[in-house]
């Protein structure tokens, strides 16, 4: 097995383009939020529409993750890549230069589709560019994304109130512009061409002996073999309990923040009377917390195969943080049961992980993380407005929030089941013969 090359060497761009992407993918949806009622100061904005901007993310992710992979056979990662960030960026500008309610509500559809499509290729390019060094790349690309959530928040304001929302919402197509550079740069010189395949994989994954099984035994590495695009790839997935499992790890991770971000300030002040300052601190509380797992989970699943105990512990402490809003919250302990709860954010990394390393190739990598994403993310888009209906039924947050605890349970057998050290591949050939 060769060693891993440095990480800088050769692949300074792909770093830069991999963490500006990255960056891209969260500021463009974290920045609209705060400063909604600056823009209501200049045009009517009817509910209706805010609830569409709110629901909108998830659906368009999931829609444009399905074409993603069609679009990436034809031109290419790096290419599709280029037009994604292009994308989001000339939709934040024209967000910017909204002046109804249906302007805002259709460049904010035109950010998030180009969204949709860097969500589902930044794994497969961290597994094309750095297939030695994956647990490190996406520690640093999640890590990225952990810190573009809570930092616009915090310069939207500030920023709308000495320049303008205008000024606020078209300041982060910079970043989206400055991400697709390197890209550009390495199609340029032809660097994106000539990236030397196959390469080592460190990682172990589990091969599968004639009989179908995996034993710890059996473990070795291989390398990324660069296969021919394959259009049955995705719908092969639709028949793996191993890929549908990823999926509902991904979805139940999406479904926790969205449902979240939609209604956790709501939550937190009807059941303990804390203000709405406070609600919005108890909402970066629970955004914050996932930045320590996006330093730490892709080092332990890529290095000690910690897939099933960390998705226990998230799980777990879901649990805990729903039950004590339920149970035992007031104006103090409901600090612990969101920290808690925000455990749950354990899930978006270490689903990325697993898109990564479940696969062999970039190309069916990149199938099983549209899959993933689109599945995850459509059962996310019905969670937000479940919530909200069964608040408005029952006059309260008691049903809701033990429908999300519900969520939580279902998911354990499905993160058993990501926990197999095997690759998409593997599970097929073990089912159905020949990849």
């Amino acid at each position: 097995m060769s060693t891993a090359a440095p990480l800088w060497r050769g692949r300074a761009l792909a770093v830069l383009g991999i963490l500006l992407c990255a960056f891209s993918l969260r500021s463009a949806v974290a920045s609209l939020s705060p400063v909604l009622d600056h823009i209501a100061a200049d045009f009517e904005l009817p509910t209706a529409v805010v609830g569409l901007i709110g629901t909108a993310p998830p659906v368009c992710f999931a829609v444009f993750g399905l074409c993603t992979p069609l679009l990436e056979r034809r031109f290419g990662i790096e290419r599709v890549t280029i037009i994604a960030l292009i994308v989001i960026a000339a939709g934040l500008v024209l967000r910017g230069l909204a002046f109804d309610a249906t302007g805002l509500l259709l460049t904010s559809a035109l950010v998030f589709a180009g969204i949709g499509m860097g969500n589902i290729l930044v794994p497969p390019l961290v597994k094309k560019y750095f297939p030695d060094r994956i647990g490190m790349m996406l520690t640093l690309y999640t890590t990225a994304m952990a810190l573009s959530t809570f930092l616009p928040p915090l310069v939207a304001v500030p920023v709308a109130d000495a320049a303008g929302w205008r000024a606020s919402l078209g300041l982060w197509g910079v970043f989206a512009l400055a991400g697709a550079v390197p890209w550009i740069l390495m199609l340029v010189s032809g660097r994106a061409a000539s990236q030397p395949e196959p390469v080592a994989q460190p990682e172990p994954v589990a091969r599968t002996s004639p009989a179908g099984s995996s034993d710890p035994a059996e473990l070795a590495t291989g390398p990324i073999v660069v296969a021919p695009a394959d259009s049955q790839v995705f719908f092969r997935l639709l028949r793996l309990p191993l890929a549908w499992a990823i999926a509902v790890v991904f979805g139940t991770s999406s479904t926790m923040a969205y449902v979240s971000f939609a209604w956790l300030p709501a939550i937190v002040t009807d059941t303990t009377g804390v203000s709405a300052t406070v609600a919005g601190l108890l909402l970066s509380l629970f955004a914050i917390m996932g930045l320590p797992a996006s330093l730490l989970v892709p080092t332990l699943v890529v290095r000690f195969q910690a897939t099933r105990t960390l998705f226990l512990v998230a799980v777990g402490c879901g649990l805990v943080g729903v039950t004590g809003l339920l149970f035992w919250s007031d104006a103090v302990t409901v600090w612990l049961w969101v920290a808690l709860f925000g455990l749950v954010g354990i899930l978006f990394p270490l689903a990325l992980v697993l898109i990564s390393i479940r696969a062999r190739t970039t190309q069916s990598a990149v199938a099983l993380s549209s899959f993933v994403q689109s599945t995850g993310y459509i059962f996310a888009a019905v969670f937000p407005l479940l919530v909200g209906v069964l608040h408005e039924a029952t006059t309260g947050w008691t049903v809701p929030l033990i429908v999300l605890a519900g969520v939580l349970v279902i998911a354990i057998p499905f993160g058993v089941i990501a926990g197999r050290r095997r690759t998409i591949e593997d599970e097929w050939e073990a089912r159905y013969g020949r990849w």
